[in-house]
């Protein structure tokens, strides 16, 4: 039985999807205003790995994945590069799709961009305000979570540290993993000399960071879905805010399951932007490594832990999937052009896959376990045709993985 741990709730559940003819998932897609590491691909290869193993396991699945293009550090960004905005997020976004092919990542049905649904957004936050959970205040636009039974139930907030006095928050996002224990912004007001706004029904302006999700799920997807996905950082702020804000206008629950992934470190740090300590998939490539080495370091570790880069843990993962890959070619070999025949080896392998993946993704477990079968493999008497089998169960694996052919 698959299960995943659902952040909403924080305990390891069975996967029952909304909707029993599709499986509907939506994934917070990069910031933009910079090219993506190796830090953020790592969530977007869990993410990857999630929706091949959906599949495999026989789901149909619709995703959706967003561009935020007109968030405050991109605006920022194009200014200190002296381009606009769209010319910035144009060519970052150009050159985060050919890395997902890079990486062997799965295309998503969908890829809104934030700038073609501010229509929806100013909709969405006109219902806010007519409903009283919404209000004006120099110009903007902002969110009374005091408003919303429930606020921060997917972080599992602590409402008695909400401070009597009101406070507000100005600005899309703020650094730190701290709570802004206040009223969040969804509308930028038009001031003099904003390089992006928009003429909406709520004036003129331009759509906050925590409102852009929101209002591009509620367009593509109609009904709660099954699977909401984002990087562990989402679980302050940003995700509870997006839960306030569509539960408030729609009668339904957001998601039905909330899957956040952890972060990448090196030396020690979270690796950001911010902090300078960046690697990219060009690093890697430049050292000798191969996109399918390059995947396996980012997917070979639970989705839910920290993950280490050193050059000693990369060269490691290298070395692991290279040893796998060999004996694959040996069995291949034997295999020839052998057609498969049923084989109990075969069956366990795909067995053990299986039972390790179902348990929220064990990728590390699950290969760790196959490539134990193929080392016992040495003492197998394999004929052609079973050789084929296990080859042919490695092909159907790797449909998940993505690293092994």
């Amino acid at each position: 039985m698959l299960r995943f741990f659902n952040s909403l709730g924080k305990k390891m559940e069975a996967f029952e999807p909304v909707n029993t003819k599709v499986v509907t998932i939506f994934t917070c897609g990069p910031s933009i205003y910079q090219r993506a590491h190796i830090g953020n691909f790592r969530t977007f290869l869990f993410e990857d790995v999630l929706v091949r193993y959906l599949k495999y396991s026989g789901f149909r699945v619709e995703r959706g994945m967003n561009f935020t293009d007109i968030e405050d550090k991109a605006i920022s960004e194009a200014r200190k590069s002296g381009i606009t905005v769209k010319e910035l997020t144009d060519e970052n976004i150009d050159g985060f799709l050919r890395e997902m092919h890079l990486l062997r990542i799965l295309i998503p049905d969908h890829l809104p961009r934030a700038s073609d649904h501010v229509a929806e957004a100013a909709e969405m936050i006109e219902r806010l305000l007519e409903l009283g959970i919404a209000y004006r205040h120099g110009g903007n636009i902002y969110f009374d979570p005091l408003k919303f039974p429930g606020f921060g139930k997917l972080y599992g907030l602590d409402m008695s540290r909400w401070p009597a006095k009101n406070r507000r928050f100005h600005q899309d996002t703020y650094p730190g993993a701290q709570w802004n224990l206040g009223d969040f912004i969804l509308w930028h007001g038009y001031r003099e000399g904003d390089p992006l706004s928009w003429e909406t029904r709520i004036g003129r302006g331009r759509p906050s960071w925590n409102i852009q999700d929101p209002g591009m799920v509620g367009r593509h997807f109609q009904e709660t879905l099954s699977i909401y996905c984002g990087g562990i950082d989402n679980l302050y702020r940003h995700h509870d805010y997006s839960i306030a804000i569509i539960e408030s206008v729609r009668p339904y629950p957001m998601a039905r399951f909330w899957l956040h992934g952890h972060h990448l470190f090196v030396g020690g740090k979270k690796m950001s932007k911010s902090r300078g300590n960046t690697l990219y998939t060009d690093n890697l490539l430049s050292q000798g490594y191969d996109d399918a080495e390059i995947r396996f370091f980012l997917i070979d570790g639970h989705y839910r832990e920290k993950l280490f880069y050193t050059e000693r843990a990369m060269r490691s993962a290298a070395d692991k999937l290279g040893r796998f890959r060999k004996r694959v070619r040996e069995i291949s070999e034997t295999a020839g052009r052998a057609e498969p025949q049923v084989d109990k080896r075969a069956g366990r392998i795909k067995e053990t896959f299986r039972d390790r993946m179902d348990q929220d993704l064990e990728v590390r477990g699950a290969f760790d376990d196959i490539s134990r079968e193929l080392e016992a493999a040495g003492s197998w008497d394999l004929t052609p045709g079973a050789a084929a089998a296990v080859i042919a169960a490695l092909r159907e694996i790797d449909g998940v993985l993505g690293v092994i052919f």
